[in-house]
């Protein structure tokens, strides 16, 4: 896989000289060792002008690592819904594609850092400006039927396995670096056996696999969030005892920063996995 930076572009609260919201690019790499922010006014905040600030990013880019002029990131992925059509603009007159997903966890993280400890020194900061309205939620969707699974459980695995996670037999999927966890703490997850468990993953792969969330109520589910807005039904609870495990598992997340895995695999028998996605839970504005 091929460099995929992350963005945000959205106004924040911080009012310049002319009491109007200032608007920030953000791009990063999942691992945060490339990051590059711009301002611009209000009223500067268009396609055009990202366009440009993803251009001097990949400039600043190219230079930070010693890369050639032709070296490109493969795409940016991007979170915000409502800037979907500028964002998606911008990208395309940069020439590198974009790709609205909530895969973009080093983007959280940096964004979360910045909400607390840079836009509070900032001159003009306003911290009682409205945040912007929630979007409603997609309904959740079931699994098309040729890839439902045979069996599912709740399983967790060591963050010490995940150092050698590159070396994993994995045909579909994705997996990161962990950082600042014990060795010996468990990261939740849930792995699926299916018989078409290598159409199951491939399927899973073009929706970029955010997080899973539980959705209570009068039929209780796990629910695979994907994309930007889109979430499906993973798995239903039927009974007391799938709801408290998986209520377990959701409270096991917030031991190890929100991680999570969703895993796919032919049989319980097989150690390599159809599809694998370490995943990460997020609630940012």
């Amino acid at each position: 896989m091929g460099t995929i930076w992350e963005l945000d572009f959205y106004s924040r609260p911080i009012l310049d000289t002319q009491q109007k919201k200032l608007w920030e690019v953000l791009i990063c790499n999942r691992q945060l060792t490339f990051q590059f922010a711009k301002y611009c006014s209000g009223a500067e905040a268009n396609a055009r002008w990202l366009m440009s600030a993803i251009q001097e990013a990949v400039q600043q880019w190219q230079q930070e690592f010693n890369l050639p002029e032709s070296e490109r990131p493969e795409r940016i992925r991007f979170f915000r819904r409502p800037m979907n059509s500028i964002i998606l603009r911008g990208c395309e007159a940069a020439g590198i594609p974009g790709l609205a997903s909530r895969r973009t966890f080093g983007l959280y993280e940096w964004l979360a850092e910045r909400q607390e400890q840079v836009y509070p020194q900032t001159p003009g900061y306003q911290p009682l400006i409205a945040p912007p309205p929630e979007l409603p939620q997609a309904k959740a969707l079931p699994l098309p039927d040729a890839l439902q699974g045979q069996k599912w459980q709740f399983v967790s695995l060591p963050v010490a396995e995940f150092a050698n996670a590159t070396e994993w037999e994995i045909k579909f999927g994705e997996v990161f670096s962990l950082s600042g966890l014990d060795p010996e703490s468990l990261i939740p997850g849930i792995i699926i056996y299916s018989q078409r468990a290598l159409p199951l993953a491939a399927w899973m792969s073009g929706l970029e696999p955010a997080c899973l969330s539980l959705e209570l109520g009068r039929d209780p589910q796990m629910v695979l969030e994907t994309g930007a807005d889109d979430r499906w039904t993973l798995v239903t609870l039927p009974n007391q005892d799938l709801i408290t495990a998986a209520e377990a598992f959701i409270a096991a997340q917030a031991q190890v920063k929100n991680l999570h895995f969703l895993a796919v695999q032919a049989s319980p028998e097989r150690e390599d996995f159809a599809g694998f996605w370490l995943m990460q839970a997020w609630s940012l504005v």
